[in-house]
């Protein structure tokens, strides 16, 4: 992650809300075979302090999780920057990006709290789709999803550590950062533009 204070979000919640909107984490541990990562669906608590997931039990990580540090990454947009967009002709190629790093023990979860966070899960995306009637798991044969679910393991990561960046041109002149901001929207990139806007916007108010 980016050492400059410059790419911090000075808004604490923004973090939080990219990580409840994408909701899809890569989840990294150490173990004896090496450094492993798996990609999950994650939920976030209200309070912000503890993250769900669940994995394969047949998951590389699986049977080392629990009780170990752990670190789940939630990546935002991001874009290649060209140095032809800056007026200043002494500028190489970068890449703004966003990613939100948040560390701490993981712990497994019982069946029950299991349930939970897949019923938890399956709720806030169904309301997204917003499928009339949406699913549930009482639509499915009870003894297919008790065998489906022991196929799985649920955890929760105590959050000790949030390490947010956003590393969207903030330490150039706005005349500058306009002309990147132009320049990400005409290759496609109109998510990472309108952040740059946004956290440009809310550098000159300050």
């Amino acid at each position: 992650m980016h050492p400059n204070s410059a790419f911090r979000p000075r808004e604490d919640d923004l973090a939080e809300l990219l990580v409840r909107e994408i909701g899809f984490a890569a989840i990294f541990a150490g173990t004896p075979d090496g450094p492993r990562v798996a990609h999950a669906p994650v939920v976030l608590s209200d309070d912000r302090t503890a993250l769900q997931f669940h994995l394969a039990r047949g998951n590389a990580l699986t049977r080392h999780l629990g009780g170990a540090t752990t670190l789940a990454v939630v990546q935002g947009p991001d874009a290649y920057v060209s140095a032809s967009w800056y007026a200043d002709a002494d500028q190489v190629p970068t890449w703004n990006y966003v990613a939100i790093e948040m560390e701490g023990l993981a712990r497994k979860l019982d069946d029950a709290a299991l349930i939970a966070l897949l019923d938890t899960l399956s709720a806030q995306h169904e309301a997204r789709v917003a499928a009339n009637p949406p699913w549930t798991r009482d639509k499915m044969n009870p003894a297919l999803f008790s065998k489906m679910t022991g196929a799985i393991v649920g955890f929760e990561i105590r959050i000790t550590a949030w390490r947010p960046t956003f590393k969207l041109s903030q330490n150039k002149p706005t005349e500058e950062r306009e002309r990147v901001i132009k320049g990400v929207e005409a290759t496609g990139h109109g998510a990472l533009g309108q952040l740059m806007r946004h956290l440009g916007s809310d550098r000159e108010s300050t």
